[in-house]
């Protein structure tokens, strides 16, 4: 797609998918003249949408594709057979930006794991350093709202799943940073290298990658990418580098003298301490610098930094029993860093695998574990690998009563406050997405903070 279909008045576009980037595209376009027509293969309500086989029937200029969809849905197969142009969102933002603020730049942030929090910190940092700058992206707001926002941005820092890479063709990038790579969405993709490539489109078109060298598939990966390097680690940064120091976070890659090292944040200054917090922290730090944010900027963000909702979230410490949320973490990876964080684990895990393996997760955090909770449709591939590699955790499964009385979460949390002991920590770090018994992970995370509050205004 080319900067000619900026002139949108009278074009007529198709809107495939009726969710949040779809309503987006939808509002925007319109606002710009454009003809918009949503489909979708579910009912949406209030949405006005039209089938599948109504749009094949009808001509378009293009069609703005959600990413969801799979490159090869028949119905994508179809309009290209017809000649309809197909674009992402994030394609057609670019396309937009690159005539309505052609100065604007953007930074990008993708991984299995961490995203949201990292450009949530970038952000900060940004702002704390004086830039006009927004978040959007996987993470919320849609790109194109962003783009076309009255403010004119100078930077826009961009969440960009794994879907919206496959999608995506056209962004240009400051720099961009792949946090980490670990098993997930293989069912959509249909491979993990699938996946993995993925992940890797990040890369074709930035100036300055930030890349984990703590991640052994983030390394291999990009070997062969040329490109300027920045590297984040937990060990002792080289030149170049963006590491940690006793109990420092240092720079040693923008600075002057790669053989000096700035100070970035002391560790107990990151909220919450954990390994994966201090990684993202490098992470955004390296994005904020590679955009002009200077040090004291940069601490100073982390210094008040607390990451959103459902993220290793204490809900409650009483009597010596820490209740965690990690609804958030719904892979194996994220559940890790989770487990990875406490001891003497009552862990509630389970939901939607979608095609991930357990075994690592329970090869390096089963001796945390005391006792495993499990729910939801996939708890039985958990189940297995706790039997194979953890053998001596105790499994309960638990079901919502058949009587009706009291929601699946509560009947978790009541087994859970039944076992629980001084010295345990509560973890919901499911490694497994919500949508089999849940709205969406915030609304499992919200469920179990009412039930935990709930049991404790109980005693």
């Amino acid at each position: 797609m080319g900067c000619e279909i900026v002139v949108f008045a009278g074009k007529r576009v198709l809107v495939v998918g009726g969710g949040v980037t779809g309503s987006a595209v939808n509002r925007c376009l319109e606002s710009l003249g454009a003809i918009c027509t949503t489909v979708d293969e579910r009912k949406i309500d209030g949405k006005d949408l039209i089938s599948l086989d109504e749009a094949r029937r009808k001509s378009w200029d293009f069609a703005v594709v959600s990413p969801g969809w799979r490159q090869d849905h028949p119905f994508l197969e179809d309009l290209r057979a017809a000649g309809v142009a197909l674009v992402s969102e994030i394609d057609l933002a670019w396309t937009i930006k690159l005539k309505l603020n052609p100065q604007q730049k953007w930074v990008a942030v993708t991984g299995t794991n961490g995203k949201t929090t990292t450009v949530e910190m970038v952000t900060a940092m940004l702002k704390r350093a004086g830039k006009n700058v927004a978040a959007c992206g996987n993470l919320g707001e849609a790109v194109i709202d962003a783009v076309l926002d009255e403010k004119k941005f100078e930077v826009l820092v961009v969440e960009l799943s794994s879907f919206q890479l496959q999608w995506s063709d056209l962004p240009e990038f400051s720099a961009s940073a792949i946090l980490n790579i670990a098993d997930d969405h293989s069912d959509w993709h249909g491979s993990f290298q699938n996946y993995v490539n993925a992940k890797l489109r990040i890369l074709e078109r930035t100036e300055m990658a930030v890349l984990s060298a703590d991640d052994a598939v983030v390394v291999e990966s990009t070997q062969d990418w040329h490109g300027r390097k920045i590297f984040f680690t937990l060990g002792s940064p080289r030149g170049g580098e963006i590491g940690v120091v006793e109990d420092l976070m240092v720079d040693r890659a923008f600075v002057s003298d790669p053989d000096e090292a700035e100070v970035l944040a002391e560790l107990g200054e990151i909220v919450p301490f954990a390994p994966h917090s201090i990684l993202n922290s490098l992470a955004a730090a390296a994005l904020a610098l590679s955009v002009g944010a200077d040090h004291a900027s940069i601490r100073a963000a982390i210094r008040n930094f607390r990451p959103g909702r459902h993220r290793i979230e204490t809900v409650l410490d009483l009597g010596n029993v820490k209740w965690i949320n990690d609804s958030k973490a719904t892979n194996p990876h994220a559940a890790l860093a989770s487990v990875s964080a406490f001891h003497s684990i009552i862990w509630i895990a389970g939901g939607l695998a979608k095609g991930a393996k357990m075994d690592d997760l329970i090869i390096r955090g089963g001796n945390r574990i005391k006792t495993a909770l499990l729910i939801g449709q996939d708890r039985d591939i958990i189940a297995q690998a706790l039997s194979k590699f953890a053998p001596g955790v105790p499994v309960i499964l638990v079901d919502r009563q058949a009587d009706g009385s009291g929601s699946l979460m509560e009947q978790v949390v009541a087994a859970a406050n039944e076992i629980s002991r001084a010295g345990d920590t509560v973890l919901l770090a499911p490694a497994c997405a919500s949508m089999d018994q849940f709205v969406s992970y915030a609304d499992r995370g919200d469920q179990f903070r009412d039930a935990v509050l709930k049991i404790a205004g109980a005693r």
